[in-house]
């Protein structure tokens, strides 16, 4: 599949599940589920109105929480804890 191609598909996706939404919580993720993704670190996680969860992870497969970063350069970084 062509990077375009790819890049139209995921965009869907994204748009799908994204376009729209608002963001109606804003945290860190907690024991719990940090120990349900097996991550010894936190990340942040944006809760949506439709009840879907949004958090960063250090790759595609999971493996690690991820950072969050913004255009804003006062706070051009939402860290990992």
């Amino acid at each position: 599949m062509k990077q375009t191609e790819l890049s139209m598909k995921w965009g869907a996706i994204a748009r799908k599940m994204l376009l729209n939404r608002k963001i109606v919580g804003v945290r860190y993720l907690l024991d719990e589920e940090m120990e349900m993704l097996g991550w010894d670190d936190r990340c942040v996680v944006l809760i949506l109105d439709d009840g879907n969860m949004i958090f960063p992870s250090c790759d595609d497969e999971g493996n690690r929480a991820g950072a969050l970063f913004t255009n804003n350069s006062d706070q051009p970084v939402l860290p990992v804890i």
